[in-house]
């Protein structure tokens, strides 16, 4: 599939310090990526430099084929941007600010009106277009300033904690917003909450003390580290001890009531001789499956390998 954004060993220095060094990826047109990262990692460095905001030391970025050295204004044209804090004006209406929004990015005047039209009913604030911008609830000024950043219908959009300090009825009601959009253009999600990049991305790019380590779908990198523990869940259990000295299992913990997390050292036969020893003894198993690694998990484990390099 045709790429919409190019990286090529994308590196930026602030000062003596690199804040990314030698990354490269490409991005598809439409989808939902997520830029993934702890805080400091350089996530807020590259998509600065992805929006024009600002020029990388080393490497090649481009958008929509624009290259974002030779032509930062043509750049923007195909981008919107939405930051963590969203750039609103308090004391103007939702129409108002929308409409200066839409002129900011130098659309004709007589395509304002429309423009704004639209995006009040994609992002469901039509009902709010005479109302201050201050007197918005958290959500909705949320919705506001993803408007903004679609007013000018870009190929690429760029979110940055588009949910953060949100209720849950917001995040969902924004969760939803952003696959809408991104049903017709490429959004980035640059967030460290794992959780949100598992609900709504569909590739993640992981960046980690400036470099790309992890590149991939949201679950290869849900599956990324082997899962080594069983949930084991018996009416009728033995003693721990009984089922530590199955062979192959290296240890159990107790989950409480008739739960247990058995871990071992090779999954299949370790689960087909608990299903035997249930069976044989009348344990009256009633679940077992692998456990899969917490995202958490998985996002140390890469941070570590990163360190490591």
């Amino acid at each position: 599939m045709e790429s919409i954004v190019k990286v090529e060993h994308l590196s930026h220095k602030y000062s003596v310090q690199w804040a990314v060094r030698d990354i490269s990826f490409d991005i598809p047109r439409k989808g939902i990526y997520g830029l993934l990262g702890s805080n400091g990692a350089g996530k807020s460095t590259v998509m600065n430099i992805l929006c024009g905001v600002l020029k990388q030391t080393e490497g090649y970025v481009s958008v929509n084929g624009v290259d974002n050295r030779k032509d930062v204004i043509g750049l923007k044209k195909f981008i919107g941007f939405l930051p963590q804090k969203p750039p609103l004006y308090n004391d103007l209406t939702v129409e108002e600010y929308l409409i200066y929004s839409a002129a900011l990015r130098l659309m004709p005047d007589d395509e304002l009106q429309k423009a704004v039209d639209e995006v009040l009913v994609l992002c469901q604030i039509e009902h709010f277009r005479k109302r201050l911008v201050k007197n918005l609830s958290g959500g909705y000024q949320q919705r506001v300033g993803i408007a903004q950043a679609i007013i000018h219908k870009p190929e690429l959009v760029v979110l940055d904690e588009p949910t953060n300090g949100l209720d849950p009825n917001q995040i969902l009601e924004i969760r939803n917003l952003i696959k809408g959009i991104a049903q017709e253009r490429t959004v980035i999600l640059s967030t460290h909450i794992l959780s949100e990049v598992q609900a709504i991305c569909d590739h993640i790019l992981m960046i980690e003390q400036g470099k790309l380590v992890f590149s991939g779908t949201v679950e290869a990198f849900d599956n990324y580290i082997v899962p080594n523990t069983i949930f084991l869940s018996l009416a009728n259990a033995p003693a721990t001890e009984v089922l530590e000295q199955i062979e192959g299992v290296t240890g159990i913990e107790e989950l409480g009531g008739s739960n247990f997390r058995v871990h071992f050292t090779e999954a299949q036969s370790v689960m087909n001789r608990l299903v035997e020893e249930s069976a044989a003894n009348h344990w009256r198993m009633t679940e077992i499956r692998l456990e899969r690694s917490s995202l958490d998990t998985i996002f140390a484990e890469l941070s570590r390998k990163s360190s490591d390099k």
